[in-house]
């Protein structure tokens, strides 16, 4: 359900971004060729159809490969950001968006949500692991994210966002600019993944243009202020090159789906609530843009 946009949103000029990887050609669908400033950045990399490998959160950096630090696993979201920020390359694709701190009541209140939904996860981790078949693709996408309670506080979180809001139909139109005969087609919760690790959010897929946007910005140090920004990523359909779908070769349960715009950019999306759905409808909105 994303809604994309006549035109590619003007890219914020920022430091090298190492690729994500590619999809294992064997396993996935074919290529086709404080207080302070504001603002978000979109990860993204360009695409090269002649490397083919699946990404793996514990693998080896390499030009298509992503790496998820044992520092990003066990530090804040400011770790990440302040990792990713240090390794983010210039994409046409970045949407600004004006984001908001929280404020210190908050902050203990999440900590003490977290504290619970930490010890929670811990035992219905060893519960489901038992029972994998049952929880399927949302144990699987609970535990994409560095910190299972994190990735459940999330979906609590992003799940009263919705209900408060009055639906994703309004919040998709207060995130990005739409136009007036745009419609929300549907939407999914999954991870962008990034050099420094997958980013929670919602992947929109509208008449118009797929968009993701993160649940929370993340903060980071630059210049010695406090920066918070949101990961979006906006591709009107019509720059839409590629939706492939790819599985983990060392893990069969990590699925990705790979989005590469016209001009050859690249985004990795993981962990969804409903995999096959999401590839079918992605696939299909690809597929009548190009009739």
């Amino acid at each position: 359900m994303e809604q994309p946009k006549a035109e590619a949103d003007q890219s914020a000029q920022l430091p090298g971004h190492d690729p994500v990887p590619q999809p294992d050609p064997k396993e996935g669908g074919d290529i086709s060729n404080g207080e302070g400033k504001w603002g978000s950045f979109v990860m993204g990399s360009e695409s090269e159809t002649s490397e083919q490998s699946t990404p793996s959160r514990k693998g080896s950096i390499t030009q298509k490969t992503v790496r998820w630090s044992p520092e990003l696993v066990s530090e804040s979201p400011t770790k990440v950001a302040e990792t990713t920020m240090a390794s983010t390359g210039s994409n046409p694709y970045v949407a600004p968006s004006p984001a908001q701190s929280s404020s210190s009541s908050f902050k203990d209140t999440m900590g003490s949500v977290r504290d619970v939904l930490g010890r929670w996860g811990k035992k219905v981790g060893e519960a489901t692991k038992k029972a994998e078949d049952l929880a399927g693709n949302t144990w699987q996408h609970l535990k994409t994210g560095p910190s299972f309670a994190d990735a459940a506080l999330g979906r609590i979180a992003q799940g009263t966002k919705v209900l408060a809001e009055g639906g994703y139909e309004k919040i998709f139109r207060q995130t990005f600019e739409t136009v007036p005969e745009e419609q929300l087609q549907n939407s999914f919760a999954c991870y962008l993944s990034t050099s420094a690790g997958p980013v929670m959010g919602v992947l929109y897929l509208s008449s118009a243009k797929l968009a993701f946007c993160s649940d929370n910005p993340l903060s980071y140090k630059t210049g010695g202020q406090t920066e918070w920004s949101y990961y979006k990523v906006v591709i009107p359909l019509h720059q839409l090159k590629a939706v492939n779908p790819s599985t983990s070769r060392a893990n069969p349960a990590e699925k990705f789906i790979q989005v590469i715009s016209v001009d050859n950019h690249e985004f990795w999306y993981m962990g969804f609530l409903n995999y096959d759905s999401a590839v079918k409808l992605l696939q299909e909105a690809l597929q009548a843009c190009n009739l």
